[in-house]
């Protein structure tokens, strides 16, 4: 239904707009509009700046002896025999 809208249905739109709100209420809507833009520009960049201090914090604390895989479930070390032959006891 609105693929079939184009320039001149557009316009008309614009137009009956324009006409129903006034200039005035528009330009104030479209301020706003602007407004909530920067602040969720600057929402986004604080959050970033939050991530990079974090990341930042992680770096300086890891440990300097280069492992940096978390420590994790003892796992019990089988032999490579056991595995082709499973009713053999190590």
């Amino acid at each position: 239904m609105l693929n079939n809208i184009g320039l001149p249905g557009l316009l008309l739109i614009a137009i009956v707009v324009l006409v129903l709100f006034g200039r005035g209420k528009i330009s104030s809507l479209m301020g706003e509009v602007g407004k909530g833009i920067t602040a969720f520009k600057k929402g986004v960049g604080e959050g970033k700046e939050e991530e990079d201090e974090a990341a930042e914090a992680r770096r300086v604390a890891a440990p300097e002896h280069g492992d940096t895989t978390p420590p994790g479930p003892a796992t019990e070390h089988v032999h490579a025999d056991a595995t082709l032959d499973p009713e053999r006891k190590s």
